[in-house]
């Protein structure tokens, strides 16, 4: 076999007898199936569509595609191709897909037809772009559908390449600002699956995965696509908002074993359960969480009710997936955990110098799925890709025992009184006061100009009543006596990424 990740992650499976197995299964009513067989055949009509379509090899696909059984045909089919497939997030407004469009110089888009409003004022003003093809529903003047893309495409075997060749891209998240077009090469699509995939979660062929995180970004397409099909394991789709109903009609019907989500929806399913007095029955045998750091609290409560702990990981679009973390039989909530197997980490002080035990620092990390590089922002990449190292951005601190404890984006951090101060750390602390479904900590300036915290909070109950003194109370007895909020805020929703974290630099703004 080839270069090509592929050869690996699809061919393999017919040759090793799983063309019958089934790969991906939409998790609605009416949902399709697609076999390892199909996909092998249609992921080589793709790629033979792409080239009749003049779509040649090193040009980029933008993929504006919900979690539907299109997209692993799309995403394999290019790379078969030689074509760099763009998963982009489908929840983005119309100026930012005009903006990555451009930046990326996509010459084909994939659109599902859901879609459609949002991405064609967008694509009018894309001079690279050559064509548009619609998946389901009719496609509009100027566009082609899917089903007469596809028609009569010849078959095309995949494309020679080293591993080391540009294979797709990924737009960051933006918890901290523009998106940036984030290259990845063919054989870190592997390594997080020889790492993460094997070292932490085990996965393996019998298991039934559904990622709540979707496709589009680094968490969920190793959740949702490289990982079960690592080991010709069945990965759930689903195409619409996971919001606690939806997940646990998932979980109930379905019956993952294997369920992937981020912090902010395990509180809510709970408190939703909790409500309820009543929850799904799935065979869940591991559950994990990443985006933003994991509440202890959340994580206590899910295992009483499961009998499962949430595995809290942290990893980033640069290293394509998660690279610290607890793992089965070694959990301790509030923690990071530690290195998983193939990477290393540290923490560095400003000046570069390690960080000892005890104390707090910049988190570097450096494995063999790092990213290439930012797409034209030369700046940008030297300050963050030091050699075999890559700078995260995130502030941890390092215990005796050699856990990471998240204390918040290096630019969230803040003094008070002298100290610093994790926003995360009060955050904790607010989500386990009794009506409080979420908070976030931002600083904000005194009167005597000087900067103090400042909550943000989400209620379980929006008739939920408390005192704020008694919260306040509740806080510096929690954490210390100078790092309770001086001010709080209630607010119906915190603005957040796609993966769930928390984007404070847009509440600093308004703070």
């Amino acid at each position: 076999m080839t270069g090509n990740a592929a050869n690996w992650f699809v061919e393999r499976h017919v040759t090793e007898g799983r063309a019958d197995k089934i790969a991906f299964r939409e998790a609605w009513d009416g949902g399709r199936e697609l076999s390892y067989g199909a996909l092998a055949q249609s992921t080589g009509h793709v790629a033979g569509a792409l080239t009749r379509a003049g779509i040649h090899r090193e040009a980029r696909a933008a993929m504006f595609v919900l979690d539907q059984i299109e997209f692993p045909q799309i995403f394999w089919g290019a790379l078969k191709a030689g074509v760099l497939p763009v998963p982009l997030n489908t929840l983005l407004a119309t100026d930012v897909y005009r903006s990555i469009l451009n930046d990326s110089r996509a010459a084909i888009a994939f659109v599902s037809a859901e879609l459609l409003d949002v991405v064609l004022p967008a694509a009018k003003d894309a001079p690279d772009l050559r064509q548009i093809v619609v998946i389901g529903g009719v496609a509009p003047e100027g566009t082609i559908s899917w089903d007469a893309f596809m028609a009569d495409a010849p078959a095309q075997e995949a494309v020679t390449c080293c591993a080391d060749e540009i294979a797709f891209w990924l737009y960051s998240s933006g918890s901290t600002g523009a998106p940036k077009g984030v290259r990845h090469v063919h054989g870190s699509l592997r390594v997080t699956c020889d790492t993460f995939g094997c070292d932490v979660l085990d996965i393996r062929e019998d298991d039934v995965t559904f990622s709540a995180a979707k496709l589009f970004f680094a968490y969920g397409l190793g959740n949702g696509m490289s990982f079960p099909m690592s080991v010709g394991a069945t990965s759930l789709l689903f195409n619409g908002r996971p919001t606690p109903d939806s997940v646990s009609h998932i979980l109930g019907t379905y019956k993952p074993s294997i369920y992937y989500g981020v912090p902010t929806l395990f509180a809510a399913m709970l408190h939703k359960w909790e409500a309820e007095n009543a929850s799904p029955q799935a065979p869940l045998r591991i559950c994990t969480s990443a985006g933003e750091a994991l509440p202890a609290d959340i994580g206590r409560k899910w295992k009483a009710l499961w009998g499962v702990d949430i595995i809290d990981g942290v990893g980033s679009t640069e290293m394509l997936h998660i690279f610290l973390s607890n793992r089965p039989g070694d959990v301790e909530y509030g923690t990071s955990g530690t290195a998983v197997p193939g990477y290393e980490v540290r923490l560095v002080e400003d000046d570069g110098s390690d960080v000892a035990p005890g104390g707090v620092g910049e988190l570097l990390v450096r494995g063999g799925s790092s990213a290439a590089d930012y797409w034209n922002q030369r700046g940008k990449s030297q300050s963050t890709f030091e050699g075999q190292w890559t700078r995260t951005g995130d502030k941890y601190e390092l215990t005796q025992a050699g856990r990471y404890i998240y204390c918040g984006r290096t630019d969230d951090m803040f003094k008070v009184s002298g100290i610093w101060v994790s926003p995360f750390e009060i955050e904790q602390a607010l989500v386990e006061f009794p009506s409080i479904l979420e908070a976030a900590v931002v600083a904000h300036k005194d009167a005597d100009d000087l900067e103090k915290p400042k909550a943000f909070i989400v209620l379980k109950d929006a008739q939920s009543a408390f005192d704020m003194d008694e919260l306040k109370e509740f806080i510096k007895e929690k954490i210390g006596k100078w790092k309770y909020p001086r001010w709080v805020e209630i607010v119906d929703d915190l603005p957040k990424t796609a993966t769930g974290k928390i984007q404070r630099f847009k509440l600093r703004s308004v703070a």
